[in-house]
């Protein structure tokens, strides 16, 4: 068993797992080519340990977090190999299989892809049966969510270790049982996301307007209760039966497009960056990041002292943590 946990990739999502990992007390590794990997690892730390205190969680001795020169020396003896490279399947490869050459043979090994299935990246890699897909959820360190896919190679053992994995860092790992590009949740935000630019491209909301619709209606019941615990109450005494026959024929009235997706013509983009501009320009992303950090450790608080959805999640970290 090896003594610390490797980062392969240190932008947004894979300097979150290193504070994820360290604020747990594990030791982190972490390789990446760029000249701006330690002050980005200093400022994602620094809102890490600012959002648990939001949480109000016990400290505990960190863990080490060092920035290694390669790829080799970042992987050797490691126990867990979490790569957070570029959504682009060659690079990803490339970099799987340095890492699969270099750590010990029975070393897990994640890929953060939030649509590449596991299968279409290890197939090239020495022990392809130790490859899985752990997809997390920004900001990492606050989200429990990672679903967990494994390959047509994956082995059984390695998908329940990694679960125990990411369990012991306070995760909520959903196992995504079929092989599927996307996964679950992305594929859930994808229609999502198709509908909202069509509202935008035909000029019938803005995105302040669209994210108004969330973030003060539905988005509110889906943050405790999901989709489908939501149709069911609101079925009232007839349960979900009595919903889905009075509200499921309208799904196929033309009211979406999720077939279909607008082209994104300069004129669209330049719509969309404007837009986005007089919503939120005012602030900066480290802002922007601690007023979401901040809104989420509230709701999350909420949650825990009804003991329900993440709310359990952060109540068992909390006991997990607290000596």
């Amino acid at each position: 068993m090896g003594d610390h946990v490797a980062i392969i990739g240190a932008g947004v999502i894979g300097s979150a797992w290193a504070a994820r990992f360290a604020l747990h007390g594990v030791d982190v590794r972490v390789s990446d080519p760029s000249p701006s990997t330690e002050k980005v690892l200093a400022d994602v730390l620094g809102n890490a340990r600012w959002a648990w205190s939001e949480l109000g969680l016990p400290p505990v001795p960190e863990g080490s977090v060092t920035v290694v020169d390669s790829i080799e020396s970042a992987v050797q003896g490691a126990f867990h190999v979490q790569e957070s490279a570029p959504e682009n399947p060659e690079i990803k490869i490339a970099i799987l299989e340095t890492i699969a050459q270099f750590c010990p043979p029975d070393t897990v090994i994640a890929s953060s892809t939030s649509g590449i299935k596991p299968s279409d990246l290890q197939g090239s890699i020495t022990n392809p049966e130790r490859l899985v897909v752990g997809h997390p959820f920004n900001p990492v360190y606050l989200l429990p969510l990672v679903e967990v896919c494994g390959g047509a190679a994956t082995s059984a053992e390695t998908i329940a270790t990694v679960m125990d994995t990411y369990r012991s860092i306070s995760m909520k790992p959903l196992h995504v049982r079929v092989e599927i590009d996307a996964f679950i949740a992305d594929r859930l935000l994808e229609a999502v996301w198709r509908e909202s630019l069509w509202l935008v491209n035909d000029g019938v909301a803005t995105t302040e307007e669209i994210d108004d619709a969330i973030r003060y209606g539905f988005g509110l019941r889906w943050a405790q209760m999901g989709l489908f615990e939501t149709y069911r109450v609101a079925g009232g005494e007839g349960g979900f039966g009595h919903f889905i026959r009075q509200f499921g024929p309208t799904l196929s009235w033309p009211w979406t497009k999720l077939m279909d997706v607008p082209e994104l013509t300069e004129e669209l983009v330049e719509r969309l960056e404007q837009q986005s501009d007089a919503q939120s320009g005012q602030h900066s992303i480290r802002e922007l990041e601690r007023v979401r950090d901040r809104n989420l450790a509230a709701i999350l608080r909420a949650l825990e002292s009804h003991d329900w959805a993440a709310g359990a999640t952060l109540r068992e970290q909390r006991e997990r943590l607290t000596p």
